[in-house]
Formats: C-alpha cells, structure tokens, sequence
C-alpha cells in the first residue's frame, strides 16, 4: 500500500479512505515502540465506534496498549487472522496487517489527521 496516500493520527493508527469506507490499521512507528506481540482484541462486525474511543486493544511482552478508532462509524469487516498470527502487523503493517474497516459516518473527522510527512516529523519529534 501507497503511504503517500494514507493519512495518520497521532495514536499511530493509519487510515486508508476508500469512499466512505476507511481500512484502519497501526504504523510500524507503533509496532516497533510496542515489540513482540503476543495478542490481539478486535471489534465486532457491526459494531459502532466513535472517534478517539478505544476500540480494541494490541499486547506485547512488555505492554498492552489500547486501539483508538480514527474514525466514527460502523465496523464493516475485521482482520481475524491476526488474532492467530500476529506476525502481519510487524511485518507487513500498512498491508496485511490491516485490522478494521469501518464505514464512516462523519468524514469531516478526516480532516484532523497527518499527511506522512507530517506524520514523519511527528514520530521524530516523540522519539527525542
């Protein structure tokens, strides 16, 4: 997947718009910071998320950090192979380490996040 044309938040999850339909998954800025993972919790197909809620949850050896969801809306389909295998989200986060897709239903949220340079930057600055 392009990062170009992805757009990003500051909880390091990554938003790729298709219509009104959003695939959300984290950065590997996010992967790396957290390490081995150990575990994944999902939302439910077909339920509602809120901007900036938690709407899941990721585990590592050293932490549990919860998923914010970048958007409001309705969860349309969840990645359920990562709760087997973890692996896709270190490996291959901004493809098959996708986790959600959520039909939006206010895509004015949109307008808040990052480009990737300025997500770049943003990371640079957190790292220091």
């Amino acid at each position: 997947m392009d990062q170009g044309n992805l757009k990003f938040t500051k909880t390091h999850e990554w938003v790729n718009v298709e219509g009104d339909t959003v695939t959300v998954g984290i950065t590997d800025f996010a992967v790396n910071q957290l390490t081995d993972l150990v575990y994944i919790e999902l939302p439910t197909v077909g339920s509602t998320c809120e901007a900036g809620k938690v709407f899941g949850e990721v585990e590592s050896v050293k932490a549990v950090s919860d998923l914010y969801s970048p958007v409001s809306g309705e969860i349309t389909e969840v990645n359920s192979a990562l709760v087997d295998d973890q692996s896709p989200l270190s490996d291959d986060p901004f493809g098959s380490g996708w986790i959600t897709k959520v039909k939006m239903s206010n895509t004015s949220e949109l307008d808040q996040f990052m480009n990737a340079d300025e997500y770049r930057k943003f990371c640079e600055s957190e790292a220091h």
